[in-house]
């Protein structure tokens, strides 16, 4: 006879084995193989071939697009993490006044970050349409001419920059919870003191608000890296590869040419630029993220 305890965790083990199982096989078990194969010449159809490190001594010093689908990424996280951040807190500063209506505005810059991923690059495939797109009429009424947009590899990288800030409202939510953190007393001594409005946002409100800051140039960092949807919607990559981004890069060898062992090394590769980035970012919020009061 099992005692009272054993009873009590095979339950909690019947009721928890579902998610195990599927930690197991759709997680665990992929995570395992992925390293495996990254050794390996692997195209799905023939069993996998060992190669040992062929397919990172490629990729590091004889693949061309490697490089540029990584400085595409690095240019694009460069530009539109921090623009993000900005513009995320600049609207929660706007947002976080007492104005009349101020739940209706809250709500009309957060639907944008609702709205499903391809139905934005149908819209901003309209936008950037160069002949009939909404950017191009509006540049006419004032007499210049608007370049082609995502059809030009000077423009197509901004472009989709430019794009990424149509879900800052996302950001913008967390960056208003965390202006409601900050003590007010803080505020009343800072006016004891003769700080104005300026000196204010500069001493109280931006160090306080660093950790909310920080969680977000993170996880910002993260999602840049994994930039897709977009890019494979709007421009496949181009033109000449201007917006060949590392995880569309991945997806080709992987599902274009059935490279699963060379994707596998693309994929552990962008695991480790992605934890260094992130480690180096932790080390430096010692410096100028601060947590209390």
């Amino acid at each position: 006879m099992l005692s009272k305890q054993n009873r009590n965790n095979l339950i909690g083990y019947a009721f928890i084995g579902p998610w195990i199982i599927g930690f197991l096989v759709f997680t665990a078990f992929p995570f395992f193989s992925s390293i495996y194969l990254s050794f390996n010449r692997y195209n799905i159809v023939k069993p996998p071939v060992w190669v040992g490190l062929q397919n990172y001594s490629t990729l590091l010093t004889d693949d061309p697009q490697f490089k540029q689908a990584l400085l595409v990424t690095l240019r694009f996280a460069f530009f539109s993490v921090p623009l993000s951040i900005i513009a995320g807190v600049s609207l929660a500063l706007l947002l976080n006044q007492k104005v009349r209506g101020l739940s209706i505005y809250r709500t009309l810059f957060f639907l944008p970050s609702i709205v499903p991923t391809v139905a934005s690059a149908t819209i901003f495939l309209w936008l950037f349409n160069p002949q009939i797109g909404l950017l191009n009429q509006l540049l006419k009424i004032v007499h210049i001419t608007g370049p082609a947009w995502l059809l030009d590899t000077k423009w197509a990288p901004w472009s989709l920059i430019f794009m990424s800030l149509w879900g800052v409202g996302n950001s913008m939510v967390i960056y208003i919870a965390g202006l409601k953190d900050v003590p007010a007393y803080l505020y009343e001594a800072a006016l004891l003191d003769g700080a104005n409005a300026v000196q204010r946002l500069r001493h109280v409100t931006l160090p306080m608000l660093t950790p909310v800051i920080f969680f977000n140039l993170v996880m910002g960092v993260i999602g840049a890296f994994q930039y897709f949807t977009e890019a494979y919607m709007m421009t496949s990559g181009g033109p000449e590869d201007a917006t060949l981004y590392y995880a569309l890069y991945l997806f080709r060898r992987a599902w274009r040419y059935l490279d699963m062992g060379y994707a596998s090394a693309l994929a552990w590769v962008l695991f480790a630029v992605v934890m260094s980035i992130t480690l180096i970012l932790f080390r430096s919020q010692r410096k100028w993220v601060h947590y209390g009061s």
